[in-house]
């Protein structure tokens, strides 16, 4: 009989291979600190919050639009349906529980209606001082200029001069009112004003005005400080009110930016209609256009890195009709005079960053950036992508509530897992005597593979585990001994017909086992699929756990199984059929005998 081929003589690379990947999955552990899982709402706590709908009328919301909302959050909060956060409608209420997650950034995370609107800067005007100052005292005739501000920092006093420059003939820094820019998309960088160009007297405006008021250096010269009737100026005073409809204009003039409280963060805007707002930090305010991009145009959005750099932002794609959209409101911006060759990107009410337009952008594609960190860009890009809330809603109640089962109750699961893995590795010593070595073994690699799988999801997908999913891991126990007991049973059928060496039979019977456990482990994961689409909540846990060690079933049986069981072959105790190797004729069925009436005892070729 032919030796066996490469395909199982070589059994050391797969088991090289395997070992390569719980090497990794421990190392992303080692290098992220990530050592234990992190726990659900059940065993670990978290915070409860429950909003209150907020009409016009007064009136309760409509019932479908209600339904809609708890959707939305539930995506936002459990987007991937495994950190156990729990949406429930209350009557009116939607009350929100989410695990091991401090009240501030709940509430920032379920209470953001975010509606996303591209609105063209019609005006605007500065509100706020740079908050640093020069560590000079600048000159009578230095301090409206341009070089105020420390070098090579975008504050809000560069930005009439980048106005009045541009003007002149000298291109202006590509920058937001507040330091935030775009991506080369929306913006690109374009020569820094000259000294000469920055003086002019035209620079001077009621910044310029403010800084002196304030008096940045207590040194400098009072002969440049305005007057109180220059000081008294109207809001639009140099403000292009062309196209500008008066009772906006009126907002515009009574908008109080410097109190973090009035800036409209949460403002429900008409897309439909201008509108006066204020940047995020109250630097500025503005007038802006009717939105002609807003969020519903928007088809995905995600967060990531700018390559080449650590800055993290928002990539917006498109919908067809967006796409149209956008290249027609950034070529109408393109070619107007400042600030109206500005678009500003309007989240909930609040300018995020007005950047300048020197190109239009066609293709559909945007990136929105502004010293987003990691949380906050992937924060944003998940509420723009599962979309903007139907209704706004007020906090009725933040608290943070204690664990539901405790350590317990988490004792109680982790002992019962352990029970059950206890029976079934004493059942295989007993019944399979040295195989169930292998299927001790394959357990082990089984448990180690899902502890490191379990704690790298936790720190990188907000895995967390809760009681149904680690009932889905203890029943998987049963799953991954299942596929043991079928590969076992395949070897020892080839071995009672006699007329394979135990190499041999242990090739064949995994040819036809690995049908049979690939066919058990497809309905159960299509169960788990199924289960997960369908539930939500603890439910939806449960089927995560199921499908997850599923998969670690195939992977363990395919990598440490039977290669393990092919190298065990090559040893005497199991291919002469030693009495405690479980592969014994006796143990097989000594009725199964040859023509001399002698049992048939493996023996290698």
């Amino acid at each position: 009989m032919a030796r066996p081929t490469s395909s199982h003589s070589k059994p050391g690379r797969t088991l090289l291979l395997l070992l390569a990947l719980i090497l990794a999955l421990g190392g992303t552990m080692f290098l992220q600190k990530a050592f234990t899982p992190k726990l659900g709402l059940d065993l670990a706590g978290g915070t409860t919050v429950t909003l209150s709908p907020v009409t016009q009328s007064g009136a309760a919301p409509p019932e479908e639009i209600l339904d809609r909302a708890v959707n939305i959050i539930r995506e936002r909060v459990n987007g991937r349906g495994i950190s156990d956060a729990e949406v429930a409608k209350s009557g009116d209420n939607i009350v929100i529980s989410i695990p091991g997650v401090g009240q501030s950034e709940a509430i920032k995370l379920v209470a953001t209606t975010a509606e996303l609107r591209f609105r063209q800067v019609l005006a605007m005007e500065a509100t706020q001082l740079p908050q640093e100052l020069p560590t000079q005292a600048p000159s009578p005739g230095a301090t409206p200029s341009g070089s105020a501000s420390p070098a090579g920092t975008a504050s809000p006093s560069a930005k009439p001069q980048t106005t009045s420059t541009r003007s002149a003939g000298t291109p202006g820094p590509s920058v937001s009112p507040t330091g935030k820019a775009l991506s080369s998309a929306l913006t690109a960088p374009t020569p820094a004003p000259t000294g000469a160009s920055a003086k002019p007297e035209s620079t001077r405006g009621a910044q310029t005005e403010q800084q002196q008021k304030k008096g940045q250096n207590a040194k400098a010269t009072p002969t440049a400080a305005p007057t109180p009737a220059t000081t008294q100026q109207p809001a639009d005073s140099g403000v292009d009110t062309t196209g500008i409809d008066p009772a906006v204009l009126k907002q515009f003039q009574a908008l109080n930016c410097s109190d973090p409280k009035k800036r409209g963060q949460g403002v429900q805007d008409d897309p439909n209609k201008q509108y006066a707002a204020c940047e995020s930090d109250g630097s500025y305010k503005y007038v802006l256009d009717k939105a002609k991009v807003v969020g519903t145009d928007i088809d995905t959005a995600s967060s990531g890195v700018r390559q080449g750099t650590t800055e993290w932002l928002v990539q917006l794609d498109f919908k067809s009709k967006g796409a149209s959209a956008w290249a027609t409101l950034t070529g109408q911006a393109v070619s107007a005079p400042e600030p109206r060759n500005k678009v500003a990107v309007v989240l909930d009410g609040v300018v995020i960053t007005a950047p300048n337009i020197i190109s239009a952008i066609p293709g559909g594609r945007a990136e929105i950036t502004g010293g987003f960190d990691q949380k906050s860009a992937t924060d944003l890009a998940d509420q723009l992508k599962y979309g903007a809330l139907p209704l706004k809603f007020e906090r009725s109640s933040v608290d943070t509530v204690s664990s539901t089962l405790g350590q317990d109750q988490l004792k109680g699961g982790l002992i019962a897992g352990i029970i059950g893995l206890a029976l079934v590795v004493v059942y295989s010593l007993l019944y399979y005597r040295g195989l169930g070595i292998v299927a001790v073994l394959s357990l082990v690699v089984a448990t180690i593979l899902t502890y490191t799988a379990v704690v790298v999801l936790g720190h990188n997908a907000n895995f967390r585990l809760s009681l149904p999913h680690i009932i889905g891991l203890v029943v998987s126990i049963g799953i991954t001994a299942d596929s043991f007991i079928v590969y076992f049973e395949r070897i020892r059928d080839e071995m009672k017909e006699g007329r394979r060496t135990l190499r041999a039979a242990v090739e064949v019977a995994w040819v036809r086992a690995r049908r049979t456990i690939l066919i058990a482990d497809a309905v159960m994961f299509i169960a788990a699929v199924v289960l997960y689409a369908l539930a939500v909540g603890g439910v939806a846990g449960f089927a995560f756990a199921m499908g997850l060690t599923t998969l670690i079933d195939i992977l363990v049986v395919f990598m440490f199984t039977k290669p393990f069981i092919a190298m065990l072959a090559r040893l005497k105790f199991f291919a002469k059929g030693h009495p405690l190797s479980g592969l014994d004729s006796e143990r097989m069925s000594a009725d199964h005998t040859g023509s001399a009436g002698r049992p048939n005892t493996p023996q290698e070729a």
